[in-house]
């Protein structure tokens, strides 16, 4: 999880920073943010927000990119894989995840929707939300002189 936050910060939409780790095999395979596609104006930039419906669309989020950079990389297969991601995943990125074989979602945080609740019941996905031991918190607010509560789950 310390490394998907870390992922998280190269984010660009600066309405929420999200990251996400493809792992499989304790491999990591990927790993993505939410941004822009290549090319195309960043929120925090020039391009500001392309909000539509109260969510920003400009971006790609993290999971979603995390899957494309597998494919576009040929890196390992995903099917069986797990993702950690600081946030649990939107209804779209779920979906996405389902289709790509991921088999256990790791969140720091929730965001869920009812959408994503209901996709549950039927998606062979595991959700489980991370909750790192004191004293690995206490390592990793140490090592990165951030406050422990960065590191404590909040969900």
């Amino acid at each position: 999880m310390g490394i998907a936050k870390i992922v998280a910060t190269r984010g660009t939409c600066d309405r929420l920073q999200v990251g996400a780790v493809l792992v499989k095999d304790r491999r990591i395979i990927a790993t993505g943010y939410n941004g822009a596609p290549p090319g195309m104006p960043h929120c925090d930039g020039e391009g500001g927000h392309q909000m539509e419906n109260g969510h920003c669309i400009r971006t790609v989020h993290a999971e979603e990119n995390s899957l494309l950079q597998a494919a576009v990389m040929g890196s390992m297969s995903t099917v069986g894989a797990t993702v950690y991601t600081t946030h649990s995943p939107c209804h779209h990125c779920f979906k996405a995840l389902a289709v790509a074989g991921v088999t256990r979602i790791v969140a720091g945080a929730d965001y869920q929707s009812p959408a994503v609740v209901e996709a549950r019941k039927y998606a062979k996905i595991v959700l489980d939300y991370y909750q790192p031991s004191p004293e690995w918190a206490g390592r990793l607010a140490e090592a990165f002189k951030a406050p422990i509560e960065n590191y404590v789950s909040k969900a």
